[in-house]
């Protein structure tokens, strides 16, 4: 037997045959009920989660006692005091009505302590500067005493007594601050004030104390971990998040896709979207250095160290992508200008049917509404955590009590539930777009006038794909969904072994992460073949896979050869979209939303993210349009051979049989 037998016969045309199916029944129907089953079960737990949590947990900070500021959650009512002040380096801390700000920087005879203010003679502030809550509901909490916190009335060594402690302890000077995500960060001026009077000499390392009291990102105590602190960024920025990752994309993507269904203006929008992509990361790269040099030089410091280094490295980080995208786009030069015909032929079937550049936006929009709930629904989950009291023994006989948030395993498997209903629902609407389109376009091309086809195949094909198909979209992106799993899985397993310092597990795992990235690339290839010959015959998923499989095989060089070449356009416009939009981002939530996120790298990687997800949507109409157009083609011509009944036009016979042996030849050189 000869491999072209297990290849299958060449298609032959049904005697009725006149495009795509009108005989369909509802296919892979056990795909949507699972599909249905997941949404109901992420509802579910949304609600519970809403019930039981409160994402104000993961926003708010929580003080000593475990009290969230500026809420009503806890013991005591702290609408009034929205803001953490800390009192020692183990995150703990009292909610105040305002963070102070003081014209001499500070009063060492003033302390903050976890029951109040304790003053001494020579203090000059009042009550009014620094508006504690009321802690006295709590018969444990530590008091100062002249003993304990301010000896001899010598302010040296009130900074080594059993309530200073060195910033280890429950009552701590009053100093001048400014307010980061309602948490009181020390200045640097009221540092340098503070250290002349209770460290003349330099005996004690009081920069590192009161350093580690301030800085935002060593949170572990108080619970506030990555993930934590990621999800009250994506909350805090939300609306900006919708706004600037979806409404931007779909407006850029909408008019980008006009242009390039205009055969004279094609060629321009893909070379000065080369252009101004390289632009775009190196003047991002120049502005985000330029902002860290800014902030550095600051007086008053108004950003913490980590988020200058943030802001360093991801200037570096830039310069060395556009640095790799230009040589990415110089050895795709070739290819590019070769790909320009296969959008030029796609261009001429979505030049009949208009309505289908709409269609990415109806996927935008279901992606958006998914993506809101979705949002609240983790914000909550991550808020289910637990409470924790830690008895710190900073002096034998004295404890520190520190509050902390925890995360349960089963918080832990709802996230990773979570990121699975992330993963297939994101498929799954890219599978039913690539329905549709396959659909409304095999319609124009096995139709002998093709000027009679118009925006209504499109309205059909969407309620074709919707009622007979949902299954088969289903089946498709579920395989997706379960390998993009396995690869966070890996993904976590990297982390963990970058944290063990193994060299030969983070080897092993990373060529593991490149297998599953190769499978994953070819089921997406494999998936997209097979829905057009569902949108063509009307076959189930597995059916069209193995079709599509044969038929591909049977005619590799062509398929191949053009299918390599027509990503260029595609991937420029993607990257054109995402790299503007990421862009006007960053300016955007710096400008709006500096002093009230952790980093605005989470939000400006779920923007990047949804803007990639959004400009693959407006150039998956053009993909799609190739690809369909190519399997109609070869499906064509073995049905119809070279006779006249074919329904291809001269001009698309002589395009695939020269670009199909040309970038044989060329494509993969160049």
């Amino acid at each position: 037997m000869s491999a072209n037998d297990d290849l299958g016969d060449k298609l032959s045309a049904p005697p009725d045959f006149n495009g795509p199916t009108s005989k369909r029944h509802m296919t892979d129907i056990l795909c949507t009920v699972l599909l249905w089953c997941m949404w109901i079960a992420m509802t579910g737990l949304g609600i519970y989660a809403m019930q039981q949590g409160d994402y104000r947990l993961i926003l708010y900070p929580l003080d000593y006692d475990g009290n969230l500021c500026g809420t009503s959650k806890g013991q005591v009512d702290m609408t009034d005091y929205p803001y953490l002040y800390y009192v020692n380096d183990f995150s703990g801390g009292v909610c105040v009505k305002e963070c102070p700000q003081l014209e001499n920087l500070t009063d060492p005879k003033t302390l903050v302590t976890y029951s109040g203010l304790y003053q001494v003679d020579g203090s000059y502030i009042t009550s009014d500067d620094i508006a504690i809550a009321d802690y006295s509901y709590n018969n444990d909490t530590l008091a100062c005493t002249e003993t304990l916190c301010y000896p001899n009335d010598d302010p040296e060594e009130s900074f080594t007594s059993y309530g200073v402690n060195m910033g280890k302890g429950f009552a701590y000077y009053a100093m001048d601050t400014y307010e980061l995500m309602w948490r009181c960060v020390f200045t640097d001026e009221a540092r340098d004030s503070l250290d002349a009077v209770v460290n003349p000499n330099n005996e004690n390392n009081l920069t590192s104390v009161i350093g580690a009291m301030s800085d935002q990102n060593e949170q572990i105590k108080e619970g506030y971990s990555i993930w934590s602190n990621l999800y009250s960024d994506l909350w805090v920025a939300r609306y900006f998040i919708l706004g600037l990752g979806f409404g931007a994309p779909l407006v850029i993507g909408f008019v980008y896709s006009i242009f390039l269904r205009i055969p004279m203006v094609l060629p321009f929008m893909v070379w000065f979207s080369v252009a101004a992509t390289i632009a775009i990361v190196f003047g991002g790269a120049y502005y985000a250095g330029e902002l860290a040099a800014e902030w550095e030089n600051a007086d008053p410091p108004m950003y913490t160290e980590d988020n200058i280094k943030v802001a360093q490295y991801g200037s570096y980080a830039l310069y060395a992508f556009g640095g790799i995208l230009v040589i990415v786009f110089l050895f795709m030069r070739k290819r590019i200008q070769l790909a320009m015909g296969c959008v030029k032929e796609a261009s001429k079937a979505i030049l009949r049917l208009p309505l289908i550049i709409l269609f990415p936006v109806i996927q935008a929009l279901g992606f958006a509404a998914f993506m809101t709930v979705w949002t609240v629904f983790c914000a909550n989950i991550a808020s289910m955590g637990e409470f924790k009291t830690e008895q710190i023994d900073t002096i034998p006989g004295l404890f520190i009590s520190v509050r902390y948030f925890v995360f349960s395993d089963f918080i832990k498997q709802c996230g990773w539930f979570m990121l699975f209903c992330f993963f297939w629902s994101g498929q799954f609407i890219i599978a039913m777009g690539e329905i549709i389109f396959a659909m409304s376009i095999s319609k124009w091309y096995f139709a002998r006038d093709k000027k009679k086809i118009g925006s209504s195949a499109v309205i059909s094909s969407i309620a074709t794909s919707i009622w007979y198909h949902t299954g088969t979209a289903a089946f498709g992106s579920l395989i997706i969904a379960i390998i993009q799993m396995i690869r966070a899985a890996i993904a976590y397993l990297q982390k963990k072994a970058d944290e063990m310092d193994s060299s030969l597990a983070k080897s092993i795992l990373c060529c593991l992460q490149c297998v599953v990235f190769c499978f994953e690339k070819m089921f997406k290839f494999l998936n997209k073949n097979a829905y057009i010959q569902t949108a063509i015959f009307g076959s189930s998923f597995c059916k069209s896979a193995k079709e599509a499989y044969c038929l591909i095989m049977r005619n590799a060089a062509r398929i191949i050869a053009i299918t390599y070449v027509s990503g260029g356009v595609v991937f420029v416009g993607k990257m054109f979209i995402t790299t503007l939009t990421t862009g006007a981002a960053y300016l955007v939530l710096d400008q709006e939303l500096r002093d009230e996120l952790y980093s605005n790298i989470g939000p400006l990687f779920f923007i990047a993210l949804s803007a990639w997800f959004i400009s693959g949507m407006f150039m998956g109409v053009f993909d799609m349009g190739i690809a369909t157009i190519l399997q109609c083609f070869v499906a064509d011509e073995e049905m119809y051979g070279d006779s006249q009944s074919m329904y291809a036009e001269g001009s698309l016979k002589n395009w695939v049989e020269d670009h199909g042996k040309s970038s044989e030849k060329r494509g993969c050189m160049d």
